[in-house]
């Protein structure tokens, strides 16, 4: 047995606990990550014991780093459900240096004027891959079909992964992702640290990702407005990436919550059931 495997069980114990209303089994879990860090995850699967496909789900950045400390293991109810319901097993993975999660924050990308989002992303996807790699070793999960979600932070390291084309990845769906949003700028306001460097970043990315991906960006995304996210999402393409991009109407007070929020389920169900089913 491959030592990487057999560390995994190690590390890895599933007790399930009582099943759910609705059939599923949920579970905190605790598996490795890279560099020898230990990650939480929560973890649902439906009822059965069929191999299913795996979704992972994964968590976006607090605008203040103090509050990284205070996260627990995300669960995105909404997004979860809705993938439970369509017959995936679920892992929403806390990554390095967020909460319990062992190993030190990796994803810094540097002073504001110049930042290195790229590097930033591909940390994000190291523990995406590690969160992948564990749970393709449980009895219940499929080797192949895996589709990777994300959020803000998440939705960046979404598209970081794309770019190294993970064996068995289907697709990819990126919500509101980029770096950088909500900082204090040199002038003493708010804004986005370099937006140029994410449209760079996001081309790097594209030359070399060939897994097709959806981008949902809405008009009120106060982190990553539709101007920039236009500009990532046109320069990821023109590199040789597969992004389908969608600009919503405004959602809420900020369509950077669209991802959490139960009442946008019916604006994004319609554009994430066309392109599963493209994957097809």
């Amino acid at each position: 047995m491959p030592s990487r495997i057999l560390a995994a069980l190690l590390v890895f114990v599933f007790v399930w606990p009582a099943v759910a209303q609705d059939g599923h089994r949920e579970q905190i879990v605790r598996l490795p990550g890279p560099g020898g860090a230990t990650l939480l995850a929560n973890v649902a699967r439906p009822p059965g014991d069929a191999r299913q496909p795996l979704v992972v789900i994964n968590h976006g950045s607090p605008a203040d780093g103090s509050q990284r400390a205070r996260m627990t293991p995300p669960r995105f109810a909404t997004l979860s459900s809705w993938f439970l319901a369509r017959g995936y097993v679920v892992a929403l993975p806390l990554r390095r240096g967020y909460g319990e999660s062992g190993g030190g924050w990796a994803e810094a990308y540097g002073r504001c004027d110049t930042p290195d989002y790229y590097s930033a992303g591909l940390q994000g996807a190291a523990d995406i891959q590690a969160t992948i790699d564990f749970m393709r070793t449980q009895p219940y999960v499929a080797s192949d079909r895996t589709i990777v979600v994300g959020q803000s932070a998440g939705g960046w390291a979404t598209v970081a992964l794309s770019s190294l084309n993970p064996p068995g990845v289907a697709g990819m769906v990126n919500f509101a992702g980029g770096r950088g949003g909500h900082q204090k700028l040199p002038g003493g306001g708010l804004g986005n640290c370099t937006p140029a460097a994410l449209v760079q970043a996001a081309a790097r990315y594209g030359a070399t990702a060939r897994v097709p991906s959806l981008w949902i960006y809405a008009a009120n995304d106060s982190f990553f407005g539709p101007d920039l996210a236009g500009r990532m999402a046109a320069a990821y393409d023109a590199a040789g990436g597969k992004a389908d991009y969608k600009a919503l109407p405004a959602f809420g007070r900020d369509g950077h919550s669209l991802a959490g929020s139960e009442s946008g389920v019916s604006l994004w169900t319609p554009l994430v059931e066309s392109f599963l089913a493209g994957l097809r």
